[in-house]
């Protein structure tokens, strides 16, 4: 008998020295996660939509009382744009045009985000029925994903390593095929960050002083023994001849796109005009394209497309313009993920930036799904899917 007790406690021993349960990682997972005063994670995203896959760089900063700072690059474009949220609200924003979208939304915690360490572990934390698996390097956990907008995202997959530190996310669709995919490179627990970096001026570009009053400046510092007009001939002569280098720079950039700017050098304007239409090459059923419109404006021209049917919106294009302070546009929605940009969602349209053209989409009948796929579809591509 006392040999049967011998047994079966060094059995107990035995299984006691096992890999952890579900609730032990999950523990030190979320110990790891709400110990941590600031973090700042480095890595990739991959999105998939059914013909590509986007990829970014990305860089996620966290500061406790809800800081956040997200910084994704478009690989393939070098499109970079910034997720910050202060003490004041949620931007969007796009520091190559001067850029942001102003938030009142509850972003982050509406949503899963899977580059958020923190939404990770609240999408854990809210599916009771999450799975654990021993791999080779650590754990992997399954859990379900919360996206409103976007249905087709059902489950995660979670990569810890063998201290409880995230490693790669996967989110799948309902046939198990990854959508969203998140390499961690580096995860920083103690990045030792303050309020200070958060700050959306940081990222505001400052107006460049007009001609004349670089000429006034110049000739205040001139030298001793200098003649001030002759210098000031020289800085003007200097400025035109690099004001034109510039307008012929930028012209030759912008014609390998679909847009076109152009500099009024009396009135200090710039111009835009798209010389190809971009047609979506998804559309709804039983809807089609009824009206084509270019309608001039007071920085360019605007292209309206009417498409009527089952399902009318109305999509408008227009070409970007870098600004010479900062455009700040309020939004009363949601930012939202696109394949190659972030867009602003409201409660009937949805705006975004991408390949130097903005675009707004407007419907009181398409789904935000169907926003998406339209928003998706549209690539340097003159095809229409329907007209009638």
């Amino acid at each position: 008998m006392k040999r049967l007790a011998v047994i079966l406690c060094f059995a107990l021993l035995l299984c006691g020295c096992g890999k952890e349960g579900k609730d032990d990682v999950i523990k030190d997972f979320k110990n790891n996660i709400n110990n941590s005063k600031s973090y700042k994670v480095t890595g990739n995203m991959e999105i998939s939509n059914d013909e590509e896959t986007f990829t970014y760089s990305l860089e996620s900063y966290y500061l406790k009382d809800n800081y956040y700072k997200v910084i994704l690059v478009n690989q393939t474009n070098n499109h970079e744009q910034i997720i910050l949220k202060n003490q004041d609200d949620i931007y969007v924003i796009t520091p190559a045009l001067n850029k942001s979208f102003k938030f009142q939304s509850e972003w982050p915690d509406n949503s899963s985000q899977a580059y958020l360490l923190g939404s990770i572990l609240k999408d854990v934390e809210d599916d009771a029925d999450s799975t654990l698996l021993e791999s080779d390097k650590g754990y992997v956990i399954k859990s379900k994903v919360n996206y409103p907008n976007n249905a087709e995202l059902t489950y995660q997959k979670i990569y810890l390593n063998n201290k409880k530190v995230v490693e790669k996310v996967e989110v799948y669709n309902a046939n198990d095929i990854v959508k969203i995919k998140v390499d961690f490179e580096n995860v920083d627990l103690k990045a030792g960050l303050n309020k200070n970096d958060f700050k959306l001026e940081d990222y505001v570009k400052e107006e460049e002083p007009k001609n004349e009053e670089k000429s006034k400046e110049e000739n205040k510092t001139c030298e001793d023994g200098q003649t001030c007009e002759n210098k000031t001939d020289t800085t003007e002569q200097n400025t035109t001849q690099n004001n034109q280098t510039e307008t012929t720079n930028e012209n030759t950039t912008q014609g390998d796109t679909n847009t076109n700017t152009q500099t009024n050098t009396e009135t200090d304007k710039k111009t835009t005009s798209i010389e190809n239409i971009i047609y979506p090459l998804y559309i709804p059923s039983n809807t089609y394209l009824t009206s084509s419109e270019k309608v001039e404006t007071a920085t360019g021209n605007r292209v309206i497309l009417t498409f009527s049917g089952e399902k009318n919106f109305v999509l408008i294009e227009e070409a970007t313009i870098a600004n010479d302070s900062m455009e700040i546009v309020p939004v009363y929605g949601e930012p939202l993920f696109l394949s190659e940009t972030i867009g602003a969602l409201s409660a009937n349209s949805l705006s975004w930036d991408v390949n130097n053209i903005s675009y707004y989409l407007a419907s009181t009948e398409l789904t935000v799904a169907e926003m998406q796929l339209i928003a998706n579809s549209l690539g340097n591509e003159t095809l229409v899917a329907n007209t009638k």
